[in-house]
């Protein structure tokens, strides 16, 4: 496979993983969580059950291509240094397994939630908050574990900063990015009162950016077989 055709491959799974996490992890959460009232986010969830599942359903979308992208940017990547190409992988795919499993957390809200005989022991109230510490759970957990990403990017960041065939721009904003995923995820441990989500944005700025670049103009062709060689 041609390094082109792998930054077009990668073009495609970046952007279905930035519809399917802005989907999954984002817009449906917020439109269904009310801050501080355990009794209404229930109640929004109940009302729209098909619609939290959605949310988990767009994630499963966004974690498969992310285990493709892993492998994808390891194609990519590989003709600068393999051995760090292969590593990135790797923190790549820890990172999508540990956000998997805080997904777990999600959709186990809507167990909670269900008017089943085993959970009458629980009052109402005591169901509607644990759902919301379901929530929250999966949202720390996610959050802590957002470094694995982060060192993925940094790694990556540097191998397109050396590639020649991918413009150094790319990988300086994908390496901000990624300081800030890694920064993110301390502040949140250590300080959480300093963990600002304005640390997200480099991110967003580099999944843009790299899906416009990779669709549109992928690599340069002229230096694609030097590096090959």
């Amino acid at each position: 496979m041609s390094l082109k055709t792998c930054a077009r491959i990668a073009g495609v799974l970046l952007l279905l993983s930035a519809i399917g996490g802005g989907l999954g992890e984002a817009y449906i959460p917020m439109k269904l969580m009310v801050a501080g009232n355990a009794a209404a986010t229930a109640s929004n969830i109940r009302a729209a059950d098909f619609v939290f599942r959605l949310g988990f359903a767009a994630y499963l979308i966004e974690g498969l291509c992310d285990v493709a992208l892993a492998w994808i940017f390891y194609l990519l990547l590989r003709p600068v240094r393999e051995d760090l190409a292969l590593l990135a992988a790797f923190f790549g795919l820890v990172s999508t397994a540990t956000f998997a499993v805080c997904e777990l957390f999600y959709l186990a809200v809507s167990l909670v939630l269900k008017d089943a005989a085993y959970l009458q022991s629980f009052t109402p109230d005591q169901r509607n908050t644990l759902a919301v510490l379901l929530l929250k759970a999966y949202s720390l957990g996610g959050g802590a574990f957002m470094a694995f990403y982060g060192v993925a990017s940094l790694i990556r960041a540097y191998l397109m900063f050396r590639s020649g065939y991918i413009p150094r721009f790319i990988g300086v904003i994908l390496g901000v990015a990624g300081a800030s995923f890694v920064l993110k995820t301390f502040t949140l441990i250590l300080a959480p009162a300093y963990s600002s989500d304005v640390l997200l944005l480099p991110m967003f700025l580099a999944l843009v950016v790299m899906t416009v670049w990779f669709l549109v103009k992928g690599v340069d062709v002229a230096l694609e077989s030097a590096a090959r060689g």
